[in-house]
């Protein structure tokens, strides 16, 4: 079977971490301190943390996708209309957003996009080994969860 078909088997540490997302507090200074759970259960660490949007909670829905890349690939700049969440799994991604500088996350890194941001760069940063990660949604309504960005909306990403 080519392995580029194979179901990726999901590590428990993003759904853990998902649910820890949505338990958060809305706002990064007011992160709590986790030392005394992280003492108690040594095998879960806070790997993310940032404030969301407001959203409407009666019509809040989670959703989460696997994103495979092979060696080389990469996705059309695109958006997605509710905030994102990434986790990497395998290998190392290349991402960036509108207005921002391309970085590199590695395996057990997390990345944010906003809502209705222009997701310029979404690609597996090796041309030899594959790249994966899991992306956490938080979307208040049904639209698509991504959306192919016009060709003239791409221009001036950095």
């Amino acid at each position: 079977m080519n392995t580029s078909t194979k179901p990726m088997k999901m590590p428990r540490t993003p759904a853990i971490m998902f649910l820890a997302l949505l338990c958060a507090p809305a706002a990064p200074s007011q992160v709590q301190d986790l030392s005394a759970h992280q003492a108690a259960k040594p095998r879960a660490r806070f790997a993310f943390a940032h404030s969301l949007p407001k959203l409407d909670g009666g019509r809040l829905e989670a959703k989460v996708v696997e994103v495979y890349y092979g060696p080389g690939e990469a996705s059309r700049p695109h958006s997605h209309p509710c905030p994102v969440i990434g986790y990497v799994v395998q290998g190392t991604i290349r991402t960036q957003v509108k207005g921002q500088p391309e970085v590199l996350v590695h395996v057990g890194e997390s990345f944010y996009e906003p809502p209705n941001s222009l997701h310029l760069v979404s690609a597996n940063a090796s041309s030899t080994a594959p790249a994966s990660f899991v992306a956490f949604f938080v979307c208040d309504h049904t639209a698509p969860l991504s959306t192919d960005a016009k060709a003239d909306s791409t221009s001036g990403g950095r």
